[in-house]
């Protein structure tokens, strides 16, 4: 598909992470190993990648790739190939009206599939049990071209992905996770690179630990943190309060809710893979994947948490919280 096509536009989802950039990176070099032009769609930069795309846009060989959604949708035509990774929504993208100008799309995904859905794509490569969208394009990328060689920051930024999404290879970790791995690291993925990519300060290490402070153990095993009406936190500190939280003996799932800058109450829901947070975030208008998932709701602090254990009585009713 790569072959029949004028150029590449790769897209992640907004508000990207790791696995979302160092995925469209992977595709991207497939596009280049294929002689095409390719392109990454980039709506802004975000503190969980900030730190690496600094690292990017150093590197003027990979730095030119990256474009906005207004140029995405001036290149783009019919003879596109339109590649959507971490994400199988088209809502998600962060342009949607690039993806009716092409009608050659392929899906790369480690999400479940939920109910909405790129109807019209000629390849979906989904696979729920994947560690992350990185290792599922580095496994055609071992086989993309006899004389395979990467840049240092290609590999990182891949294993940058897979590092984030198995929090250090700890959940979701199956043998071709470390395979995919191990060819990153033969090709020069730094990491100390990924490291210091992942270091935060000291300020924004306390805010974290003052939402921890309000955690308290629901069900015997779900560390629910509730903060404060009035503070507002970033989705993306929630979620990694909500990844500390699942390091606590005896936790199996945790859940964290607060009002973001945008005026949406977030919430941030992981487990180690004996409750399916998914289904509970679904209920509640989100989703994700079966350890790592979210939504986001209007209303106030109150609602969100008396909807929240409403869902978790419904299910424990219905079927149990853990399996």
């Amino acid at each position: 598909m790569i072959k029949d096509c004028d150029k590449v536009m790769i897209m992640g989802h907004r508000v990207p992470d790791m696995d979302s950039i160092g995925a469209a990176i992977g595709v991207l070099k497939m596009a280049h190993l294929s002689n095409k032009e390719g392109y990454i769609v980039l709506e802004g930069v975000n503190p969980s990648i900030e730190k690496l795309m600094d690292t990017i846009y150093e590197d003027e060989k990979l730095n030119r790739w990256f474009i906005t959604p207004e140029q995405a949708i001036q290149i783009t035509n019919s003879r596109s190939l339109a590649v959507v990774v971490d994400t199988h929504r088209a809502s998600m993208t962060p342009e949607p009206k690039s993806l009716q100008l092409t009608h050659r799309k392929v899906v790369v995904d480690h999400h479940r599939r939920s109910e909405e859905f790129i109807q019209d794509a000629t390849l979906v490569y989904m696979e729920p049990y994947a560690s992350s969208t990185c290792e599922l394009v580095t496994e055609p990328l071992q086989y993309f071209h006899d004389r395979m060689t990467m840049g240092v920051l290609e590999a990182t930024a891949l294993l940058a992905g897979i590092v984030v999404d198995t929090k250090s290879f700890s959940l979701r970790t199956g043998a071709r996770t470390f395979e995919a791995a191990s060819f990153l690291r033969r090709n020069g993925a730094d990491s100390a690179m990924i490291q210091r990519s992942l270091k935060e300060d000291l300020e924004y290490y306390i805010k974290k630990a003052e939402v921890i402070k309000k955690a308290e153990v629901i069900y015997d095993h779900i560390a629910l943190a509730v903060n404060e009406p009035g503070r507002k936190y970033s989705q993306l500190l929630i979620a990694q309060v909500a990844d500390t939280l699942l390091t606590m003996t005896g936790i199996m799932a945790s859940f964290v809710i607060s009002e973001r800058p945008d005026g949406l109450i977030g919430i941030s829901a992981r487990s180690l893979g004996q409750m399916n947070v998914q289904v509970v975030m679904e209920r509640m208008g989100g989703g994700g994947h079966l350890t790592n998932a979210a939504t986001q709701l209007e209303g106030t602090i109150g609602e969100a948490t008396q909807r929240l254990k409403q869902v978790l009585n419904e299910i424990h009713a219905e079927e149990g919280l853990f399996e």
